[in-house]
């Protein structure tokens, strides 16, 4: 079982950054790969970053390539997202999740950010 808390969102102007954590609890969390997505108002809820459980694999969406750097620290059981030059099309509730195998089985309350313009 693994508990996922996410924090450090808010609102920044656009061309600014923001650093993101998701805190793991469990013992197993270095076998688990995990996910950034993001939900806007209104739309669908999309990926933004993956990375694997040893940190060697990552994975970004167009969107976000070059802007965004997704990180982990297996001591601290803890997955960053490090979100610079940020657009008001980056407005989004922030989640991280994680997966054993194939699924992203669990899931993280979320943190805001707001881009404003």
């Amino acid at each position: 079982q693994v508990q996922l808390v996410e924090s450090g969102g808010g609102l920044v102007q656009a061309g600014g950054s923001l650093r993101l954590s998701c805190a793991a609890s469990g013992r197993t969390f270095s076998s688990h790969a995990v996910g950034w997505f993001r939900q806007a108002p209104g739309k669908e809820r999309e990926i933004v970053a993956t990375i694997s459980g040893s940190g060697g694999s990552t994975f970004y969406s167009d969107s976000v390539k070059g802007r965004f750097t997704i990180s982990r620290d297996n001591v601290k059981n803890t997955v960053y997202l490090q979100m610079n030059s940020l657009k008001p099309e980056d407005t989004a509730r922030y989640y991280c999740a994680a997966r054993a195998t194939t699924n992203f089985s669990y899931w993280g309350q979320g943190t805001q950010v707001t881009v404003s313009s």
